[in-house]
Order: C-alpha cells, then sequence, then structure tokens
C-alpha cells in the first residue's frame, strides 16, 4: 500500500549545489534519491584504492620529468641513437602526462569529498576506464624509460638535495590535512579491523614525516660563510642552444657568455685532420645526405678533411630546432648558422687562445680498420701544437696513453680512490652529476682534487654543486648559469631546525585539535540518523527568511508479519512524500 504526503506549500528541498556537482561528476549521481550514507562497497574500495595508487605513480612519473629537464637533450640524443631520427621525444610524453596527472588528480579530490562528506563512493564506469587506461599508460613508460634510459633514475635523488626541504613541509601540510578525513572515518563508523589499520598506517606516515630530516643531507643547509667560489662555467660544445653544438659560432656564444673554458667531441679524420664531431656518423649535424646519399651512415671518422669541409653543419639546426630556441633568434644570426662548416680542432683552439681560455677534448678513437687508429693521439697533439695554445690550457680525455701527452693536463672521467689518482698523476676529475656525491666531492677537495660535473644545465643543480664546493661545471646553457649569480636557496643549520620543529608541532597541534573536533562533533549527531533528509522552509514573507528543517526518516512496521520497515522519501519533482516497502519504492 502506498501513502503518499503533499509538501507544505511553504517546504521546498535544500539545494546541495556542491554535493550536486561532487557526486554527479565522480559517480553520475545528480539526483538527490541517488545518493547514499551507507558505507562504500569492497568493490568501490578497491576501486578508490587503485585510483590512489594511479595518483602517487602519476605524482612520481610528473616529478621525475619535471627534473629530468637538466637532460632532455640527451634523451633526444638518445632516442636518435636508437631509430636514427631526430625528433623531440619529451614532447608528446610530457604532454599525455600532463594530461592524465590532471585527470587523476581531479578523480582524486572528488573522492576525498567524499569520504568528507560521508557519502557512498561509486565511480562511474568512465572514470574506471580512466583509471585503468592512466595505470597502464604510466606503468608501460616507466618500464620503458627503465629499459633505454634507467640512469636517469639517479635525478631524482640528486634533485632531493634542492627540493627536499619543501616537499617536507609540503607533505607535511598534505598529512595534516589529511587528519581531518581520517578523524572522521575513524570516529564515525563502528569499530574495524578497517579502521584500525587506517588509523595505524596515517600515524605511521606522521611519524615518518616528523622525523625524516634526521636522515637528510643538503648540501645548502650550511653557512653562509662557508660556501666556496662560483664554479667556472665551461661551454659543452660552445653554446648549441645558441647555435650548432661544435661550431665556431657556438663557441664564440659561449665566449660571448663569459665561459672559463671550451669542452669538445673530437675525431680523426681519414687522412689523419683533427674535427669536431659528437655522433659517429655524419647524418644528424650536416647535410652528408644530401651530398653523399650512399655515405651518409658511414662512420664520420671515413671522410677526408675536404669532403668533410663541403658539408653544411647549420641547417639542421634551423630545421630540427633540437632546443626550440631557433625562433626566437635575429635574422642575422641564422644567416650565419646556416652558412655554417664543420669545425676543426685546431680552429677552435686558436680561437680560444686568442680569448685566453682553457679547453677540454673529449677525443674519441677511430676504429680499427681506420689508417689513424695506432696514430689518433699523435695526430691530435699536432693539432695541438699547430694551434699555438699554452698546453696548460690544454685538459685531454680519456686517460690513455699517457706517456705521450705528458705535456697537457689529464682528467679521469671515472671515479676513483684518491690513492689510485694519485699513482696515476691526476689532479683532477670530470664525472656525471650521478657518480658526484656531496661526501666523495668533499673528499677530494680535502686532497686537493679538482672536480668537474657534467652536465649542469638547470639552477637548481647548479646551486647543489656549489653548494658542495665542485670546481666547475660542463654545461649546454651558459646563457642561463650566467644569471646565477647565487645558490637558489641557501640555509643556516639553525634555521632549517627551526623550521623542523616548528613545523612538527604545527601539525602534532592540529592533528590532535582535529580528532578532538571531529569527537565531539559525531557525538552531537549520534540521535540523528545518518541518512536524514534536509528540508528547507520558505516563509513568503516580504523579507523572505528562510528557515531549514531537519526531517527523520519515518519507520514504521507493517501489519503483514514481517518485520520490514517503509522508508520515506521526498520527491521535489511532484511535491508528495513517498515510501519504500521492502526495497521497493512507490
Amino acid at each position: 500500500m502506498v501513502k503518499h504526503q503533499p509538501l507544505a506549500p511553504t517546504q521546498v528541498y535544500e539545494k546541495q549545489l556542491c554535493l550536486s556537482f561532487v557526486t554527479g561528476i565522480y559517480g553520475c549521481r545528480w539526483k538527490r534519491y541517488q545518493r547514499s550514507h551507507d558505507d562504500s562497497t569492497k568493490w568501490e574500495r578497491a576501486w578508490f584504492f587503485l585510483l590512489c595508487i594511479s595518483f602517487f605513480l602519476l605524482l612520481f612519473w610528473s616529478y621525475f620529468w619535471l627534473e629530468a629537464h637538466n637532460d632532455y637533450n640527451e634523451f633526444n640524443w638518445l632516442l636518435y641513437n636508437r631509430s636514427g631520427e631526430w625528433r623531440d621525444g619529451t614532447v608528446p610524453i610530457l604532454a599525455s602526462t600532463a594530461v592524465g596527472f590532471s585527470y587523476i588528480t581531479f578523480l582524486m579530490i572528488l573522492a576525498l569529498f567524499h569520504i568528507s562528506l560521508g557519502q557512498q563512493l561509486n565511480l562511474y564506469w568512465i572514470h574506471k576506464i580512466g583509471v585503468v587506461a592512466a595505470l597502464l599508460t604510466t606503468i608501460s613508460g616507466v618500464v620503458s624509460i627503465d629499459d633505454i634510459w634507467g640512469s636517469e633514475w639517479d635525478i631524482v635523488l640528486i634533485s632531493l638535495q634542492s627540493t627536499g626541504p619543501f616537499l617536507h613541509i609540503g607533505a607535511l601540510a598534505a598529512m595534516t590535512a589529511l587528519s581531518w578525513l581520517v578523524a572522521g572515518h575513524v570516529i564515525r563508523t563502528e569499530r574495524s579491523r578497517l579502521q584500525t589499520a587506517v588509523l595505524l598506517v596515517y600515524l605511521g606516515v606522521l611519524l615518518a614525516l616528523y622525523t625524516a630530516p634526521l636522515t637528510f643531507s643538503f648540501p645548502c643547509v650550511m653557512d653562509r660563510g662557508g660556501l666556496k667560489p662560483r664554479p667556472d662555467v665551461i661551454g659543452r660544445r660552445g653554446a648549441p642552444m645558441l647555435a650548432p653544438e661544435n661550431t665556431l659560432m657556438s663557441f664564440n656564444k659561449a665566449l660571448q657568455q663569459g665561459v672559463s673554458s671550451l669542452e669538445a667531441d673530437v675525431t680523426v679524420s681519414v687522412d689523419g685532420v683533427p674535427f669536431l664531431m659528437r655522433d659517429d656518423t655524419l647524418r644528424r649535424t650536416t647535410d652528408v645526405g644530401k651530398v653523399f646519399p650512399l655515405r651518409q651512415l658511414d662512420d664520420a671518422s671515413f671522410f677526408n678533411w675536404t669532403e668533410i669541409r663541403s658539408l653544411n653543419a647549420g641547417k639542421w639546426f634551423l630545421k630540427s630546432d633540437p632546443y626550440w630556441t631557433a625562433r626566437s633568434l635575429t635574422e642575422r644570426d641564422r644567416t650565419r648558422i646556416g652558412n655554417q662548416t664543420v669545425c676543426s680542432l685546431v680552429e677552435m683552439l686558436r680561437l680560444a687562445a686568442r680569448a685566453n681560455r682553457s679547453t677540454l677534448l673529449n677525443l674519441r678513437r677511430p676504429p680499427p680498420e681506420h689508417p689513424h687508429y695506432k696514430t689518433w693521439i699523435m695526430d691530435t697533439l699536432w693539432a695541438v701544437q699547430r694551434s699555438g695554445i699554452s698546453q696548460k690550457r690544454v685538459t685531454w680525455t680519456p686517460d690513455t696513453d699517457r706517456g705521450r701527452v705528458r705535456g697537457l693536463q689529464q682528467t679521469s672521467l671515472e671515479k676513483a680512490s684518491v690513492e689510485e689518482l694519485r699513482h696515476r698523476g691526476i689532479s683532477s676529475l670530470t664525472l656525471h652529476y650521478s657518480q658526484a656525491s656531496h661526501k666523495d666531492i668533499q673528499k677530494y677537495l680535502a686532497n686537493n682534487m679538482s672536480v668537474t660535473v657534467y652536465p649542469v644545465n638547470e639552477p637548481w643543480l647548479y646551486s647543489v654543486l656549489w653548494c658542495s664546493g665542485v670546481s666547475s661545471v660542463s654545461t649546454d646553457v651558459p646563457q642561463v648559469l650566467r644569471k646565477v649569480p647565487y645558490p637558489v636557496w641557501i640555509m643556516s643549520p639553525g634555521v632549517y631546525s627551526l623550521i623542523w620543529m616548528t613545523s612538527d608541532l604545527v601539525s602534532v597541534a592540529v592533528v590532535i585539535g582535529v580528532f578532538i573536533f571531529q569527537k565531539w562533533r559525531m557525538s552531537g549527531m549520534q540521535s540523528y540518523n545518518p541518512e536524514q533528509i534536509m528540508l528547507s522552509a520558505v516563509a513568503r514573507r516580504p523579507s523572505r527568511d528562510v528557515n531549514v528543517m531537519k526531517e527523520k526518516l519515518i519507520f514504521s512496521e507493517i501489519n503483514n508479519g514481517v518485520g520490514s520497515t517503509e522508508e520515506l522519501s521526498l520527491f521535489p519533482q511532484n511535491g508528495y512524500a513517498s515510501y519504500s516497502q521492502g526495497g521497493i519504492t512507490h
């Protein structure tokens, strides 16, 4: 039997636009009668757990690519060596990561609103597909990067030396804010294993965050008086963002940016002329495919100097725009770039000598079948002597044939013990930033050994190495590091300890206060059914005051011998109140 009770003329439903938006977007529950305060099902809890995994994985993935900006060009070069085609592989990755992270973060916020409002979780099926797609795409990305660029994961730990103090405070603030949801969940429901597990996990994470700084080591947490002089900047292949790498124009641009030294990659032609080329072939940085189409895959060292000199080494830069800077160049620079040729070692050394700058040479030995395979060191030494540069201004890598290059400065590309380096007569190291830990740098400096770190293209990394005391850094962006006259941040140990302790104490006070408030708030609501319906009484007065009435659900037994209940539901569409019997709405 169905009973209808019309609403009073002055009774209307209280509009809950915010709640409708939250439940509608998350679970497509736009109507009031579709929402529920019942506990979420195990299935929906599993989907929320999957959403959390997707969020944290995408958070890590986004942070990785944000910090890996230092090595974007290295990544593109790696892709080129694998595929043979130059393209900016970071663009699709960054675009998909931004879209995926924004989408998952939005769903995560909606889910947390559900929990805070006591609403039942019910993720819409389309969102479920989206969550699975985002998770699988991110996992495949992580696996692929680990396969082709696994060494880059080190950037995450290294970047924490700069971002750690700020990420710690941010994580502490986020966990403190979550205390509202945790307290509401723990206090609102009856005691259960899940409830206890949530509370223990939350308290464990909080405790870990409170004590985390005890395990951190930040180079820039130091007294300002202990800061060493600004590291020298070496133009790695010149200034490759402003002109094609390893060309005279690129080295001139680097000198204009005030670099202290020039770094170049050297190989030897088939007729014994050392020239500058990073790649094994000439395909990427010259028009060899147009001039010598049948030899474009040949090793660069198997061309003679006349053939190499006839190639254009600048048009590729304007066409591929590897650093997204070509469009910002002046018309004059674009014209000069379009006329660049491959640079010989002698030309670069003479330029450095005129500018009174040092050089760092990375030599590549020709293949065994090359006619100068055994004499490549002597060919390079002869070029150094012809250039007229002081041998003290030439640093040589790799550390081979030391008996022939005693007049030159030699540096080691491998991290070794101080005793071994001294035995080999080496007093300087050139290390990748992933090998140069703060502890190792301090050990080398204490033994009067200079350390050069490469590649350093971001101000935060330059600042960390500055605080660590390195002598110099090699960079693709001297024009950027030139604008870093001081570390990005530096903080005394006393100030850092004060911030740490204050943050912990404030967090503890807030968490305790939230739990106490939620306990008091919930105790005042125990006399109400959790599925009560909000009504607004609108009095038609000149003042148009609005009175909100709260009514409990009406429960009555049906005289059929079965102890079933009848639940009152109000539908504003027809202005009547109806009830359901046995789960069937009337």
